[in-house]
């Protein structure tokens, strides 16, 4: 007789079950897996979009000034070229006063010196009257913003002498000083005050109250007061009137220079236009624009380390 041996199904041990069938599982999670996108990452430093909106923004502004000059150099040379036109062009200008522009410190006596010597001068006297200029503009600046009556008294008096041209000083200065230097000096000093005077009382004047109110709490006067809260207040109108008074005493000085005489690049010019001279003048007022730029980056410079643009 043979004896069946097989169990019955449902009395088969837990372990010998048949297992389910997913083979395919590990090769469809790979196939997967080997599809899915990489994480994203932060673009390259090149690819930054601000740093390439800046780098374009500072070409735009280095190139587009060359391109402007371009087209005036070409324009002035067009208008140089005509008949009975007296103005060099830009290459007969450069041709003409090539010695002046590559020799600027020459000194051949007192009336025969180089472009270097001739503006180094007129910087002396413009440093001299503007630094006074500034001591007593801001001096007078916060009288005028701290004291009402003060206010209301010198007020009108600066009011009607601003509005008077710096050459007027002139003969005034000359008659006071007897002397060229100290009157070309005044001539600055009186040209460039104004604008300091005015722009320090109105910065004093709109000092806010919270801060007046903190400094009477701290009990704080004096250098103290000054450092603390006048100056960071108003050091936005002060350095706006010190950038205006700078570029107004280098006007002043190179129009004082032209009728005092001596050395200067005032009287440089004055000296070039009556020897017919007319590439050292284009030359020289070329100069004269480029000191007047750097004279206001400087000050604009000093400004900021007050944390303020000065504009």
């Amino acid at each position: 007789m043979i004896m069946n041996t097989e169990k019955p199904i449902g009395q088969q041990p837990f372990n010998e079950r048949p297992k389910p069938m997913v083979t395919g599982l590990k090769a469809v999670q790979t196939k997967v897996s080997s599809k899915a996108k990489p994480a994203a990452g932060l673009p390259p430093p090149s690819e930054d979009p601000e740093r390439t909106a800046r780098m374009r923004d500072r070409a735009r502004t280095f190139i587009m000034p060359v391109v402007a000059l371009f087209f005036f150099g070409l324009f002035w040379e067009i208008y140089s070229s005509g008949d009975g036109v007296v103005l060099p062009g830009p290459i007969k200008t450069i041709t003409q006063s090539w010695n002046l522009i590559a020799h600027p410190w020459f000194d051949n006596g007192p009336n025969d010196k180089g472009l270097g010597w001739q503006l180094l001068f007129s910087l002396q006297r413009v440093a001299t009257g503007y630094s006074l200029a500034a001591v007593v503009g801001v001096l007078l600046g916060i009288i005028i913003g701290k004291s009402a009556m003060a206010f209301k008294a010198l007020d009108p008096i600066f009011q009607v002498l601003r509005t008077i041209p710096p050459l007027a000083w002139l003969p005034i200065s000359l008659a006071t000083f007897n002397q060229a230097q100290p009157s070309a000096i005044f001539v600055i000093f009186v040209t460039a005050i104004w604008p300091i005077i005015i722009n320090t009382s109105v910065g004093i004047m709109r000092i806010p109250a919270d801060y007046e109110n903190v400094a009477r709490v701290y009990q704080l006067t004096g250098t103290r007061y000054f450092f603390k809260v006048m100056l960071p207040s108003a050091a936005p109108y002060i350095f706006t009137g010190l950038r205006i008074s700078i570029g107004m005493a280098w006007l002043a000085i190179v129009a004082a220079e032209m009728l005092t005489g001596g050395v200067g690049i005032g009287f440089f010019i004055w000296d070039s236009w009556n020897s017919s001279r007319m590439s050292d003048i284009i030359v020289s007022v070329f100069y004269v624009g480029m000191i007047g730029l750097a004279l206001d980056r400087i000050v604009a410079r000093i400004a900021s380390l007050f944390g303020t643009r000065g504009d």
